[in-house]
């Protein structure tokens, strides 16, 4: 269903498992660039009425979604701390030319914001199927659930606004960009790592 060109190895959950602190605060910090990147479509596409109304609820539920983290970060004293740089996010951000129509640019951020959604709900089913926390892997299977309803959500506003026959073929173009930045990654202490 999510097209992703490289799953990522199973073995990744066992990895995760080991640092289940940082992956937690990065999972916190996900959750709040995810309600910034719905607040930033809104400021910089107010005239798309229907993106705007998903977008202010898709805020809203990364938000509660980064409380939902930040409490059990605090249920197992752990400090969420400052970000961390998102080398796979910076990566997949040099996909795509700068500048174009703000058409273009709107697509492009869509596309971006899919992906990311994408992989996250890839890597939340591996963290839902493998941990041995049993109550940490149930927190993971309710949430990998609104990820694929998030990646769904932008590839059709990208298929909306844009031509669909471009925009699928920038979406393959993308998605093998992505696996190969997914070959070279090797911090396993990320949610995209």
């Amino acid at each position: 269903m999510l097209g992703l060109k490289l799953p990522t190895d199973p073995r990744w959950a066992n990895i995760a498992e080991k640092h289940i602190e940082e992956i937690l605060i990065d999972h916190a910090h996900c959750e709040l660039k995810a309600a910034a990147t719905a607040n930033s479509l809104i400021m910089s596409f107010p005239e798309y009425p229907e993106l705007v109304t998903e977008m202010v609820a898709l805020a809203k539920e990364e938000m509660g979604h980064f409380s939902l983290v930040h409490k059990r970060l605090l249920e197992k004293n752990i400090t969420l701390g400052r970000d961390r740089k998102d080398v796979y996010v910076h990566k997949l951000l040099s996909f795509f030319p700068k500048g174009g129509s703000r058409t273009t640019q709107l697509v492009h951020r869509l596309l971006y914001a899919a992906l990311i959604e994408a992989r996250s709900c890839e890597r939340f089913r591996l963290l839902s199927e493998q941990l041995k926390d049993k109550e940490l892997a149930a927190f993971y299977e309710k949430l990998l659930v609104s990820e694929a309803n998030h990646y769904t959500l932008f590839l059709g506003f990208a298929r909306k606004y844009g031509d669909k026959k471009i925009v699928d073929t920038k979406w393959q173009e993308l998605l093998k960009f992505e696996a190969e930045i997914m070959k070279n990654l090797n911090n396993k202490s990320f949610i995209h790592g």
